[in-house]
């Protein structure tokens, strides 16, 4: 997300044993800064409720309304109890975020696995809808949110869309609404990104095709979001990919997080994305006289 002259990037990162997250900021995408971390499941009291010892901390999504910031994230997985997304708030995009204090929303085993969590606000009429699911299930669920930002309003039904598996995101440009997934496995080269339009954030969507594939020397490339340099105008998609590897996998090890220039056709449809090892500088603050 762009928050002022700074971009802001929260990953899952973390050492190996290690439950919590940390954000990383720049103002020209070349110099970037660590912060936190900015939640430790140490200080979220509901995790524990399942019996469980050990959890998965995933995939992260901010949003910020009325000067709050709102941090989603996974509590994984979902092969002995249910995965759930949790919400904490925070006062800047470096937070601390406090815990809620509940989850938000709760999978069901070989239905529903409540990962990846991306909340949308609509431009047209403020309203904010929570995307997640994916992987066990491959499905996608959208909820509507309460003004709070940390309570369901109802659950919209939203057709599935092709090819997806999980890593939903949605953006806005020219009227245009833009559902982007992952798809394939994410420990190989099936892994890529994929993406839908329709005229609302909640569809019908048409599929459009993928944007994001491996290529000789970038594998697995997904689970990305979109963000725009206000003062540009230019668009960037950020994600992760396995690097130097070769064959169709499945691979082991760390993968890196990856930005990359996206380009629109006069359709408004997504260019292919071309995955470079480049670093392009873009300065987000006020333009120079």
């Amino acid at each position: 997300m762009v928050v002022g002259d700074t971009v802001w990037i929260y990953p899952t990162y973390a050492a190996k044993g290690e439950r919590l997250f940390y954000a990383f900021s720049s103002k020209d995408l070349v110099h970037w800064e660590k912060t936190g971390p900015v939640l430790n499941f140490a200080d979220v009291t509901w995790i524990g409720d399942d019996g469980r010892k050990d959890h998965g901390a995933w995939a992260p999504g901010v949003v910020v309304k009325g000067g709050r910031f709102y941090f989603y994230y996974a509590v994984g997985n979902q092969e002995v109890t249910p995965s759930r997304i949790g919400v904490a708030v925070g006062q800047g995009p470096a937070g601390p975020f406090l815990d809620s204090g509940k989850a938000l929303v709760t999978g069901k085993r070989d239905v529903f696995e409540a990962i990846d969590p991306m909340v949308f606000i609509d431009p047209k009429d403020g309203k904010a809808y929570l995307y997640a699911g994916g992987s066990q299930g491959a499905r996608l669920r959208v909820y509507e949110l309460n003004d709070d930002m940390v309570s369901i309003a109802r659950e919209v039904k939203v057709e599935t869309p092709k090819e997806f598996t999980e890593g939903a995101f949605l953006h806005e440009r020219g009227g245009i609404y833009y559902l982007s997934y992952s798809h394939g496995r994410w420990r190989d080269a099936s892994y890529s990104v994929h993406y839908a339009t329709g005229t609302s954030p909640l569809g019908p969507f048409t599929y459009r095709g993928a944007i994001l594939m491996s290529d000789d020397h970038h594998k697995g490339p997904g689970h990305h979001s979109f963000f725009r340099n206000p003062i540009s105008g230019r668009w960037y998609i950020a994600y992760h990919r396995f690097d130097n590897e070769t064959g169709p996998g499945p691979y082991s090890g760390r993968r890196w997080v990856a930005v990359d220039i996206v380009e629109f056709g006069a359709d408004g449809l997504i260019k292919p994305v071309l995955m470079t090892d480049t670093v392009t500088s873009d300065s987000f603050g006020d333009p120079q006289p």
